[in-house]
């Protein structure tokens, strides 16, 4: 057999070497709870998900917030996946007033906070070509805001872009994601506010990047850590930059036949931009960002 016929015949062999090896990589399964690889789920196939993200501490009183989305995915055609998500949010905050985003200290449960609708489309698939290309085009409506828990009427849009790349025979897997984010906002008007505190109801527009990266490596059968990370950047119409924040940390991923879970600790490594009164981490931005959050998805395959 000839280097060249080996070679042909490795990678028409790859697709099936990766599907044994990750169960349901090919159909979408989430090696990173962050950042997103390229491959779509098969026609036909539906993919439900649990998201579950802990965003606390801003390094003055108590902050706590909880945000849920529930996802429904599926396979429209093999390059095309279509998805609806519903989200809900609660939120905990105490001895902290920020101007401008957390007018008073508030706890709820968790309420219906928005909406998503999704199309993803993949150019080259990351089983079968040497790079795998994708992208997304993202709609959100919400309703309260994700800081302060008041009320808020967001429109978003965003367009993204995921490369996948496996190597070792698809032992490691690496992804790259690039974002696009535009956003109109309008917040509620509050009442008995102090007469000094600035809580803007004209309508905000807002343009944000996002960059991601990461690398997974399985160590067992089922079984992946990957380390990952997220830059993200926001301008204002009236501020320009607002603010930008890097985030980074370590994965735990298993993947079964039918079912997969990841966790994700992200702590906010640089940051910066406006910061509130008596901020004292002052190489972090924690106005609308925390200090560290946890993500734990759950997926089930049918």
């Amino acid at each position: 057999m000839t280097a060249r016929t080996s070679a042909s015949a490795a990678k028409l062999l790859l697709p099936a070497v990766l599907a044994g090896a990750f169960g349901l990589a090919q159909a979408d399964e989430n090696l990173f709870g962050y950042v997103k690889g390229a491959e779509t789920l098969p026609q036909g196939s539906w993919e439900l998900y649990e998201i579950l993200t802990q965003r606390s501490d801003k390094g003055t009183g108590t902050y706590r917030a909880l945000d849920s989305k529930t996802e429904l995915e599926y396979g429209l055609t093999h390059r095309l996946t279509g998805s609806a998500a519903f989200k809900m949010m609660s939120v905990d905050t105490k001895g902290l007033l920020i101007n401008g985003y957390l007018p008073e200290d508030r706890k709820t449960g968790l309420r219906a906070s928005g909406v998503e609708l999704a199309l993803k489309y993949n150019f080259l698939s990351a089983a079968k070509d040497d790079l795998g290309l994708s992208s997304t085009f993202e709609f959100n409506y919400d309703w309260l805001d994700p800081h302060s828990g008041q009320d808020k009427t967001k429109f978003e849009f965003e367009l993204g872009l995921q490369l996948q790349k496996y190597f070792a025979e698809g032992q490691v897997s690496w992804v790259g994601n690039a974002a696009l984010e535009t956003t109109y906002a309008k917040r509620g008007k509050i009442s008995n506010l102090p007469a000094d505190f600035e809580w803007s109801t004209d309508p905000e527009m807002e343009i944000g990047l996002k960059f991601g990266t990461g690398i997974s490596y399985r160590f067992a059968p089922k079984w992946s850590i990957a380390l990952e990370a997220l830059y993200e950047a926001e301008n204002e119409t009236e501020v320009g930059l607002e603010r930008w924040s890097i985030f980074a940390g370590p994965t735990l991923h298993y993947g079964d036949k039918q079912w997969w879970f990841t966790a994700t600790w992200m702590p906010q490594i640089r940051g910066g931009g406006e910061r509130y009164d008596g901020q004292r981490d002052t190489d972090l931005h924690l106005i609308e960002k925390t200090k560290q959050e946890i993500r734990f998805k759950v997926g089930y395959n049918f």
